[in-house]
């Protein structure tokens, strides 16, 4: 079994390492979309080039303190504007893309703050990208669309308290 604190030390040898290989000569830190195609690095490109903020201003206190969670971690690796920007919108495909950036080195999203991104994001979702994510549910098997709009409404209820 793993502790938390091997964990940590692992994590942090990663920064480290990251840290201490970028200050050499000729070297670079590997970004989180070098392992992709043409096609998607274009439209990354694209999704990079909007706007970088969300207003939150009328969003619930707790929702606010998860965005700045998010501003914080998720700039560490890539701009704001590319999660803001993305086409995602369903709780799974926030979920399975805040996991894979928990796994890169460097990216310091702890269990904790992973599940403050993740609520954040639903929640964004279902106010900015509400045309995308209805249509995107309209299109979803029956227990898919089920099962998204059970972690929707979870989401909705917890920022309510």
């Amino acid at each position: 079994m793993v502790s938390f604190g091997m964990k940590l030390n692992r994590r942090m040898g990663w920064v480290a390492l990251v840290l201490v290989a970028a200050t050499l000569p000729g070297a670079r830190v590997i970004r989180a979309d070098d392992d992709v195609d043409a096609a998607t690095k274009a439209k990354i490109a694209g999704y990079d080039k909007g706007p970088a903020s969300v207003d939150v201003s009328a969003y619930p206190a707790t929702i606010q303190k998860d965005y700045a969670v998010f501003r914080q971690r998720c700039t560490l690796c890539h701009t704001l504007a590319r999660p803001i920007n993305s086409d995602f919108v369903m709780p799974d495909e926030w979920s399975r893309y805040i996991k894979r950036m928990m796994h890169k080195p460097g990216s310091m999203i702890s269990n904790a703050n992973a599940k403050k991104i993740y609520t954040f994001l639903v929640y964004d979702a279902t106010i900015r990208k509400k045309a995308a994510l209805d249509g995107k549910l309209a299109s979803a098997a029956p227990a898919d669309k089920a099962d998204a709009e059970a972690k929707i409404q979870k989401v909705i209820q917890e920022s309510a308290q």
